[in-house]
């Protein structure tokens, strides 16, 4: 396995350590995936490393949203938050399904959010820019299925985590829990179980779709469940 990173060097080496912890094999590797060549040159080393390349992982997190409603909201900040979401996911994309192809497997997991259904306050550009990633990944998946490349898109709900740890731990954080089938907020596990089963090759038959993970929030206050 190898972790991307871009800034948190450390974080990445606590990742490794712990992979490595429960017997597995990982590394890391610098790359910021906005930037074509810097894909490039990741994507072609672990490809002289490795030989190729079966499921990647889509989730680079860009600049935080700006939290604000159109009419507070610069077209300078709206457009970097949808195109910081897409470049990345654009170019390291790009980049993978040709070994993918060639190889006549692979699987693509993008981390997109329950914003791009639903409708919040503040949450405009984060939810046109998770709407845009979820359209991209479809149409991925329409073009390469025949080549053996899968796609799916995991959707989370609001997930405790050090970013959001303040504003989950008020009554923001216990309103959700009340809307919760399961009667609280996800943590990063609920998040990672979904990823590992969605990268599991057995599912490769569910592409061009969204696994949600809301903790049965969709269930209570209705929407889509797709």
């Amino acid at each position: 396995m190898i972790v991307n990173y871009r800034t948190g060097a450390a974080d990445a080496a606590d990742i490794v350590r712990d992979i490595e912890a429960t017997g597995g094999n990982a590394s890391s590797a610098r790359a910021d995936v906005t930037d074509p060549l810097a894909v490039d040159q990741m994507v072609t080393g672990i490809l002289a490393t490795h030989g190729r390349i079966d499921t990647v992982v889509v989730n680079a997190n860009t600049a935080p949203p700006p939290f604000a409603a159109l009419a507070d909201l610069s077209w300078t900040a709206f457009a970097s938050k949808v195109t910081g979401e897409l470049a990345g996911a654009f170019h390291l994309t790009k980049r993978v399904l040709e070994p993918m192809r060639a190889q006549g497997a692979g699987r693509i997991v993008y981390i997109g959010s329950t914003a791009a259904d639903y409708v919040g306050e503040g949450r405009l550009a984060h939810g046109t820019a998770k709407s845009a990633l979820a359209t991209f990944a479809r149409h991925v998946a329409a073009e390469n299925a025949r080549d053996g490349v899968s796609v799916l898109v995991v959707a989370p709900g609001a997930v405790r985590t050090p970013a959001t740890a303040e504003v989950l731990a008020g009554e923001r954080g216990a309103v959700i829990a009340r809307e919760s089938v399961l009667g609280r907020v996800l943590e990063p596990e609920d998040v990672a179980a979904a990823v590992a089963l969605a990268a599991d090759p057995a599912l490769r038959a569910a592409t061009g779709t969204t696994l949600r993970i809301d903790g049965g929030w969709s269930v209570l206050v209705g929407g889509p469940s797709s």
